[in-house]
């Protein structure tokens, strides 16, 4: 029996899917139950893997404006 590691079941849950598709999944994932939030690593991983220096830049500066933005710095728990 092959035993299959997160990340790969989570590739192979959405390698078939459309463009819009993936949208979807990410748009339905984003600010849901915790349990998407793996699903969404694993997606973010791609990206970041495929992404130049300058678009991983732009990522964290991203991230970082949001993590210091008073209105997200400290979010309350759901």
């Amino acid at each position: 029996m092959k035993t299959v590691d997160l990340r790969q079941a989570i590739v192979m849950r959405v390698q078939d899917n459309s463009a819009e598709e993936l949208s979807e999944v990410i748009g339905d994932s984003v600010g849901a139950d915790e349990k998407a939030l793996p699903g969404l690593g694993v997606l973010f991983e791609m990206i970041w893997q495929e992404s130049s220096e300058s678009e991983q830049g732009r990522m964290v500066d991203s991230l970082y404006k949001h993590l210091h933005d008073s209105e997200f710095a400290n979010p309350t728990p759901s």
